[in-house]
């Protein structure tokens, strides 16, 4: 099985920046304990308080698609956190090259 390195970006909401920051950086600590998670890292650009990003990696596809599709923790922001985003700039899945 291939591993699955990723980079999300998110956008907070004009004015949701804190409330979005607070909402993301409770995903870190359960996501961390799900099956097949290697690394799962928020942080927030030092320039713009609204960009927010995440670095994945997971053992396999399989484990990320169960995260973002079963995990409670996920789902629950999805119903609740996601109204705070105004957009997803970027999504990329990475290989290494070395």
């Amino acid at each position: 099985m291939q591993e699955l390195n990723q980079i999300v970006i998110l956008y907070a909401k004009q004015g949701r920046e804190a409330v979005l920051r607070s909402n993301l950086a409770a995903l870190v600590a359960p996501s961390r304990k799900e099956h097949g998670n290697l690394r799962y890292e928020a942080y927030v650009d030092a320039a713009d308080a609204r960009r927010f990003v995440f670095i994945e990696r997971w053992t396999n596809p399989e484990s990320q698609q169960h995260h973002h599709n079963f995990g409670e923790h996920i789902r629950h922001f999805h119903e609740n956190g996601d109204a705070d985003v105004e957009r997803r700039e970027v999504f990329y899945v990475l290989d290494p090259i070395a």
